[in-house]
């Protein structure tokens, strides 16, 4: 196998990895968005609320990506 060939099959492996995990990074960004929005009023504080939205966000992602293929 050339390097030329290795590199190919690698970078497609790795554009298939970003594909597969776009809906779980979008969800924790969006949940930490959400997150330090809401953490203030609940008392929680922006940092603890990001840090909340960021896990629940991420979790949701997840199942959203992995029912909607």
């Amino acid at each position: 196998m050339t390097k030329r060939m290795a590199a190919a099959i690698a970078g497609l492996g790795l554009l298939a990895t970003t594909m597969a995990a776009c809906s779980t990074v979008a969800g924790a960004g969006l949940g930490a968005g959400a997150g330090a929005a809401i953490g203030p009023g609940t008392g929680y504080g922006a940092g603890k609320g990001a840090l909340i939205g960021t896990g629940a966000g991420a979790a949701a992602g997840a199942i959203y990506g992995a029912t909607k293929k």
